[in-house]
């Protein structure tokens, strides 16, 4: 069996037979898990264990831990900042704050990928333009060339602990107020005034970028879709104008930000058709029966290659990661960013 094109969610810390049934699925190939579905590192542990023994190849395993608002898992796992405070660091200290980024992508890797995941949502590469709120602080900087050496440090460290990187939400959510958990977002800027926004995923790209989540953003300037329902933004700039090689995932398809393409099953045909290689429907258990159910689909080769590239690639050990003398320099590190800034971005 391969890795279906689908990544789906479950409600709690066990599997219900339903689940397993479901995560069987031919079309199933990964897993998102939450806050809900974290009660302790052991629990967790047992849970990936129980997911990855359901088939084979072992579906995918994510969540989203950036740090700050957006930590699925808390403790034992270190609490991490939100990604603004490397980009405070990067304002008091300069070039020096390229070592906390590394620490700090490091530390997320490792704690994550010992309890048996392949990947974290993570950088967040949107550039901070004081408009998004739910984007805010989990944003590195307002500089482009800011976001991109500190999110390629972050990078380089996940891959340090064994982790590729799936960078969001391409190719900008920048330059809109609305929320796409709850409305449809549009940017009207022309496309030479989004370049800007594209520094960061052009250098994290040309140091091998693995994955890219695609945004529910319309730039109504170059397609009236949003970019991961859009084949001019996944194949001709992404692709094509950027060279991109690694995974597409969209966004979750159940956000508000999706429905202008029509119903789940046309969300999830329209995503891959434009391009993504993965596409997720969270918090819509009704909604992942109906697209099993109706979905018709061939198997992709190259979507496949590209999604194993995801697999963790190194096994870490809970109990003794954190007593290597790797996991105690960048808890210091990461404690050291958790401080009140020497200076602030929006000044």
């Amino acid at each position: 069996m391969s890795l279906g094109p689908l990544m789906i969610d479950i409600r709690a810390t066990e599997l219900t037979r339903v689940e397993c049934d479901l995560l069987k699925h031919p079309l199933v190939g990964g897993v998102i898990l939450f806050k809900r579905n974290f009660k302790s590192a052991e629990q967790v542990l047992e849970l990936v264990a129980e997911i990855h023994a359901l088939r084979e190849p072992e579906l995918l395993i994510a969540v989203d831990q950036e740090g700050g608002r957006v930590q699925r898992f808390q403790a034992p796992l270190t609490t991490l900042p939100p990604m603004r405070a490397l980009g405070h660091c990067y304002d008091a200290q300069g070039s020096a704050s390229l070592r906390y980024a590394h620490a700090s992508g490091w530390l997320m890797a490792a704690e994550v990928g010992a309890l048996g995941l392949d990947f974290s949502f993570a950088p967040v590469l949107d550039v901070d333009r004081g408009l998004c709120d739910v984007i805010g602080d989990r944003a590195l900087h307002s500089e482009p060339a800011v976001v991109a050496r500190l999110a390629l440090a972050y990078m380089q460290g996940m891959e340090a602990a064994g982790m590729a990187a799936v960078a969001k939400h391409f190719p900008s959510h920048a330059g809109v107020v609305a929320d796409t958990h709850l409305q449809v977002a549009e940017d009207r800027r022309p496309f030479s005034e989004l370049l800007d926004d594209l520094e960061p995923y052009r250098r994290l790209i040309d140091n091998g970028l693995a994955g890219v989540m695609a945004a529910h953003v319309a730039f109504s300037s170059v397609d009236p879709r949003p970019a991961g329902f859009s084949a001019w933004w996944l194949r001709t700039q992404l692709r094509g104008e950027l060279g991109f090689k690694g995974a597409i995932f969209s966004d979750d398809l159940s956000m508000a930000g999706a429905a202008s393409v029509g119903d789940m099953v046309a969300r999830v045909e329209v995503a891959l058709e434009a391009g993504c290689d993965m596409a997720l429907i969270c918090n819509a258990p009704d909604d992942v029966v109906t697209v099993l159910e109706r979905l018709r689909l061939e198997a992709n080769p190259r979507s496949q290659l590209r999604l194993m590239r995801l697999r963790r690639r190194r096994d870490w050990d809970w109990s003794t990661l954190q007593t290597s003398a790797e996991w105690l320099d960048a808890q210091q590190r990461v404690a050291e960013l958790d401080q009140p800034p020497a200076l602030s971005l929006e000044g």
